[in-house]
């Protein structure tokens, strides 16, 4: 009995290692070619047009913008060695002032002026030139011997530019009235208020060369922070008033006439027109409004401003406050 249970546990551990060894290479023999013949997760690519090499545009961040100054080209002035003293060529006349606009007015809508900036009376003549009323009211004025300022519509300046010449060479003040009286223009983009601006100063520098155009009037008054702005950065002063007589309306020269007179104080600036309708009123109006102011203040034109600040404060005996 014991020789018999000693064969028969050797015949089950026999048993045993071998169903050990059989499972062993089994599982070995179905792992490898597995492992061998694994296939590529990707999937090969269909045929088809060429891609440009390099990362996608659409997701690249735009390069940062470079801070060192952009070389001249070839030919071009190096601007660290221009005359300050002379204009760049490359930037149109306008936008280069050779003086300074006077200090914002706080009276005035927007920082506009309302005052002359001395004790004179200024006349204001608007929406010319015109080929009758302009020459007639040059006409008046030399004969009383005073001078004016005329604020120009763009359009016209370019249909009547001896008219220009004619209105600087009698020694007046020129002004920008905008290229087409357009009410609505200081409603515009800046772009647009800045376009129309230079647009006219340069018709009227193109007309009288030489003379400067200090003042930019707003079309009826409708005055924003934005056009006053762009005025002022044209070198331009823009200028209100003080005393309106409504002549637009054409309320015969007898109104006229009463309301200037009987407003007038030292500075006043007078709003009168010599174009955009018959003015035949504000001329005859002129006869007696300028030898009635003469008696009583001085007359004169607003300063072109082409002298510097300090001395034109000078000269126009400026009081403390005015300017």
């Amino acid at each position: 009995m014991t020789v018999l249970a000693g064969l028969r546990g050797l015949t089950i551990a026999a048993v045993a290692v071998t169903a050990v060894l059989t499972s062993a290479y089994l599982l070995g023999s179905s792992s490898a070619p597995a492992d061998r013949a694994a296939p590529d997760p990707t999937p090969a690519p269909a045929p088809g047009p060429p891609t440009r090499s390099g990362p996608d545009p659409d997701l690249v961040p735009p390069p940062a913008r470079s801070t060192a100054a952009p070389s001249s080209p070839a030919g071009a002035p190096d601007p660290d060695q221009l005359d300050p003293e002379q204009p760049d060529p490359e930037q149109p006349a306008a936008r280069l002032p050779a003086y300074a606009p006077l200090a914002p007015d706080r009276s005035g809508p927007h920082g506009t002026r309302r005052t002359s900036g001395s004790a004179a009376v200024a006349l204001t003549f608007d929406d010319g030139p015109h080929p009758v009323h302009t020459q007639q009211t040059l006409d008046v004025l030399r004969q009383f011997e005073v001078k004016a300022t005329f604020c120009l519509v763009g359009r016209n300046v370019v249909a009547h530019p001896e008219l220009v010449r004619a209105i600087a060479a009698d020694g007046h003040t020129l002004c920008n009235h905008s290229w087409s009286h357009d009410f609505d223009l200081g409603g515009y983009p800046t772009a647009a208020i800045r376009a129309d601006l230079i647009r006219t100063s340069e018709a009227i520098r193109a007309a009288a060369p030489g003379h400067p155009v200090s003042y930019y009037r707003q079309p009826g008054g409708f005055w924003t922070p934005a056009v006053v702005e762009v005025a002022r950065e044209l070198g331009m002063t823009s200028i209100h008033w003080t005393i309106d007589p409504a002549d637009y309306f054409q309320p015969g020269a007898g109104s006229i006439t009463a309301t200037v007179t009987a407003q007038a104080v030292p500075g006043s600036v007078v709003l009168l027109h010599d174009a955009g309708g018959n003015r035949t009123g504000t001329v005859l109006a002129l006869r007696s409004i300028l030898p009635n102011l003469r008696q009583r203040f001085l007359v004169d034109a607003l300063p072109p401003m082409a002298e510097p600040a300090d001395q034109r404060s000078r000269r126009l005996h400026l009081r403390t406050g005015q300017i």
